[in-house]
């Protein structure tokens, strides 16, 4: 029997078991297998069911489930056939018992491949957390931030002095009060002598300058435009703030040669400790290492100048501009090599001396040849009296490092130490050999290779100065050998104190006597040989 349906060659026979008809029970059919061909033939010729086959075989192709019940609309013509409980499955895509049926709705509910998830996948909002000017104020702090102004403008509508600023540097902006002139001009720009609220508010509040930490505050407000980095000049507005208003300074409002001085001074030591990659631009990363924003809070809490002991202190200052002032003979404000032999009462050797004025450690400010400048002088008292810290350590290995290899042999401390050794022989002072100076030194510093000592070596070490000092300063080299009993008594009662500290204190006593000797034993001598204080 022919059937005129398209694709009918891929319909294979089926088995009678699955021709379910009522009222007809399947023994039978078993038994006559010609009555199930019969009945299959006659199934087979309705257009019912070419229209079902049909369907199902394009089904199978396309691996596309259907819906039976809507593809199959003839009448009673054996429907129990694919209709039934017993319904096998057209294909395991589809069936609801297969494994893979349940997986697929075990899946989310827009049942896409795993493939196609993998590859878009779900884009996450990262917040910003980085700012090109600043991390912007959050809504309650800026909200805080504009009632105050609103309070300190309320009675200056039309802005505020540069002399009525300094209280809302302090309060508002919680900076030292002897920032607020350098505030001031960057919030007058055009240099109209007054500041409005909408003038402090764009600077301060829209410029992020109040989410910032003080470090950056201070570096931005003293730097200049596009600039990135600090120059001593930029200090110079502070130093004049400092010395016109803080009461520890009054008694110097008369003097403005040493008022210069003392400037000078605080911002020569400022940047000896804090500018370490010696280029005098002090970058804000330096700032931040430093112990100078500690400092500069202080002077608002302390009326006593001489107890800011980091960079302010006068004390400090006087000491080192006598001693300056005691070497340099013709007043002339340089220093030569005659001068610094004298240092200490020619505590140091000749052959460190050359190599100071060789400039190794530190080349010169100073515009005329041979000689050192004040400023050159200061990074030299600051690195002899404190030999333990960092800028001194840097200092002496650079001299004592001939070849400037980066390390310091045997050879190098030799040639150092032969001039000691001679110093030591003409004042009847019992030699000591060399082997026995080297081992010391090595013990003491214990570095990673016996046959040379680096600069972290040094750095690694509590007794580094004291190798320094062996090697050409003689008068230490023999106060550490006799272990002097009063000078370690002075450290264990203090210890928060530096070396420079103590020798500050010692000498600013000697120099004060001194002073005060001359006066009594002089009376109104015509000229001084120190400076008037």
């Amino acid at each position: 029997m022919k059937m005129d349906i398209v694709g009918v060659e891929d319909v294979q026979i089926l088995d009678p078991d699955l021709l379910q008809l009522p009222c007809v029970s399947p023994s039978p059919l078993k038994a006559s297998s010609h009555i199930a061909d019969e009945l299959f033939s006659h199934w087979l010729s309705l257009p019912e069911t070419a229209t079902l086959v049909k369907c199902l075989i394009d089904e199978a192709k396309s691996a596309t489930p259907t819906n039976l019940s809507k593809s199959y609309s003839g009448g009673n013509a054996l429907p129990s056939v694919f209709l039934s409980n017993g319904t096998p499955p057209l294909s395991p895509r589809s069936s609801p018992g297969s494994p893979r049926f349940s997986r697929q709705r075990a899946s989310p509910p827009s049942l896409r491949s795993p493939l196609r998830s993998l590859k878009e996948p779900k884009h996450e909002l990262i917040p910003q957390f980085y700012f090109l000017h600043g991390r912007p104020p959050a809504k309650e702090l800026k909200e805080q931030c504009i009632s105050m102004v609103d309070h300190f403008f309320s009675n200056f509508i039309d802005g505020l002095h540069v002399d009525e600023f300094k209280s809302i540097t302090k309060e508002v902006c919680k900076l030292p009060s002897y920032l607020s002139p350098a505030l001031f001009r960057k919030m007058d720009p055009e240099s109209s002598g007054i500041v409005t609220r909408d003038a402090f508010i764009k600077y301060w509040i829209d410029g992020n300058m109040l989410t910032m930490d003080t470090a950056s505050q201070i570096y931005n407000i003293l730097r200049q435009q596009d600039c990135m980095y600090l120059r001593q000049a930029d200090f110079k507005p502070l130093l004049d703030e400092l010395l016109a208003t803080h009461p520890g300074l009054q008694f110097l409002r008369t003097t403005s040669e040493f008022q210069e001085r003392y400037a000078e001074t605080v911002i020569y030591r400022i940047f000896y400790y804090i500018n370490r990659s010696r280029t005098g631009c002090l970058t804000l990363r330096e700032l931040k290492r430093g112990n100078l924003i500690a400092a500069m809070q202080q002077l608002d809490e302390e009326d006593d100048i001489n107890k800011i002991i980091r960079y302010f202190s006068y004390e400090h200052f006087y000491v080192i501009y006598c001693r300056f002032w005691e070497l340099d003979g013709d007043h002339d404000c340089y220093i030569d090599k005659d001068n610094l032999i004298k240092y200490g009462n020619h505590a140091l050797t000749y052959r460190i001396v050359d190599r100071i004025f060789s400039q190794a450690p530190r080349k010169f400010t100073s515009k005329v040849e041979g000689k050192m400048s004040y400023e050159d002088f200061v990074y030299f008292i600051l690195a002899e009296e404190d030999k333990s810290s960092e800028p001194s350590l840097e200092y002496w290995f650079k001299c004592i490092d001939l070849d400037g290899n980066g390390v310091i042999t045997p050879n190098e401390i030799q040639f150092f130490f032969e001039e000691q050794l001679h110093r030591m022989e003409s004042i009847t002072q019992e030699p000591v050999h060399f082997n026995d100076i080297l081992c010391q030194i090595i013990d003491m510093i214990k570095p990673e290779e016996e046959n040379c000592i680096t600069l972290q070596d040094l750095k690694g070490s509590k007794l580094s100065g004291n190798v320094f000092n062996i090697l050409f300063n003689l008068n230490k080299f023999m106060a550490f050998e006799t272990r002097d009993p009063f000078l370690i008594r002075q450290e264990r009662e203090d210890p928060s104190l530096t070396e420079w500290d103590r020798f500050a204190q010692r000498e600013y006593v000697r120099l004060s006597m001194e002073e005060d000797v001359e006066e009594v034993s002089n009376g109104s001598a015509d000229e001084p040989l120190e400076p008037p204080f």
